[in-house]
């Protein structure tokens, strides 16, 4: 403020008074000064050569006509360039906030180990990095602080909350690559320490059965399992000794269990949402027999594919971080901070998604994003996932 105040008396009074705070509020800024009217958000993203989005920000007294001058010049400096109310993180960083906290959670719930998220996320829904990854990549003490002051600007909203992990982390000086250890451990030449992949299966079940409770995802899935050579049988209950695989949208495999009348010692979820190229992801439950889950891997990845198993989750890993991240997004566009074509613009050149939000919600349905939202706020009633 006090920069400002002096750069008043300084410059002329046509003069637009702008700043690439990321997390400052605009209208603070401005309060106080002589020409309110005159002072705008113009957030970059560094490395700004490569980084080709810049946020045009108004404050509570800014001018429309700046704004939209801002956003021309932007342009015109060979960006793409969105308007966004002065809120905290604006659009990028508030948009942002799902991917990691998220993952956070899921470590915290022992789902899985750092390596098989990442891979989860990567393989599966295409992000270029997984949560651990990236906060690595840019270091806890940038990401960390970034995260506990979103949640408290929002006066502590549930969908923001961070992860005791992190802050722990942080104290402890784990910072991430730049220190040589975080979520992993780093060479002297930056090299990732990164653990090998359980070896493949190569035990197949004497039968499969494949739930038809959603059938639109379990016809996703069918065409490996007939690849593989295995029987599947048809029927509407499977036999004594099939392995039973089921499809959850929001679910978790021991709900699907007793909602279908499925023994839960031969039955493995699959999902099935995302690519299956490159990766499955199969969820046991916790009665799970180890040599049915060990037939699933084998069955999951008999045509090469690698195969992560993971522990019993609402929600497994993909379909819970991408709902929440469209959640959120559908947030921003429901408060009016900006258009939706702009989100989705700032977060795919901001973030590096694979896809804007709210176009990867319209892709998968607002039946399916909504359906896995409240499951997931029916299963753990925490608020975090109330839908938009």
């Amino acid at each position: 403020k006090e920069l400002f105040r002096a750069l008043e008396d300084i410059v002329g009074p046509d003069a637009i008074l702008a700043t690439n705070t990321s997390s400052l509020s605009v209208t603070s800024i401005a309060a106080g000064l002589k020409r309110p009217q005159q002072v705008v958000g113009f957030h970059f993203f560094n490395p700004v050569p490569l980084m080709k989005i810049v946020e045009a920000i108004g404050g509570l007294m800014t001018a429309p006509e700046i704004v939209d001058y801002m956003l021309a010049l932007g342009r015109h400096w060979g960006h793409t360039a969105v308007r966004a109310k002065d809120t905290p993180g604006f659009i990028v960083n508030h948009a942002g906030r799902g991917f990691g906290t998220e993952g956070m959670r899921i470590l915290a719930e022992d789902i899985t180990d750092i390596p098989t998220l990442d891979r989860i996320l990567r393989d599966g829904p295409g992000f270029k990095l997984g949560p651990c990854e990236l906060m690595d990549l840019t270091g806890l003490d940038v990401s960390h602080p970034v995260m506990e002051s979103i949640y408290q600007q929002y006066y502590e909203e549930p969908r923001f909350r961070p992860q005791p992990l992190t802050r722990q982390m942080l104290d402890a000086g784990a910072i991430g690559r730049k220190v040589g250890h975080g979520f992993y451990r780093y060479s002297a030449d930056g090299k990732k320490d990164v653990p090998a992949e359980p070896a493949p299966s190569s035990a197949l079940p004497p039968s499969v059965w494949l739930s038809q409770a959603r059938p639109e995802l379990a016809a996703r899935i069918a065409p490996f399992l007939q690849a593989a050579g295995v029987n599947v049988e048809s029927g509407d209950t499977p036999s004594d000794n099939a392995l039973c695989l089921v499809t959850p949208l929001g679910e978790d495999a021991t709900r699907c269990c007793a909602a279908q009348g499925l023994d839960a010692r031969r039955t493995v979820a699959v999902e099935t949402l995302f690519d299956l190229t490159r990766r499955r992801v199969a969820m046991t439950t916790p009665a799970t027999d180890a040599a049915y889950a060990d037939m699933a891997r084998g069955l999951l990845g008999a045509d090469g594919a690698a195969v992560s198993l993971v522990r019993d989750s609402t929600g497994m890993v993909s379909q819970r971080v991408v709902a929440h991240i469209i959640n959120i997004a559908a947030e921003i566009a429901q408060q009016g901070i900006a258009e939706p074509a702009d989100i989705d613009r700032a977060v795919t050149l901001g973030l590096g998604y694979p896809r804007g939000p709210l176009a990867w919600g319209d892709e998968l349905g607002a039946g399916t994003v909504l359906t896995i939202l409240n499951n997931l706020l029916q299963e753990t009633g925490d608020p975090r996932y109330r839908p938009s």
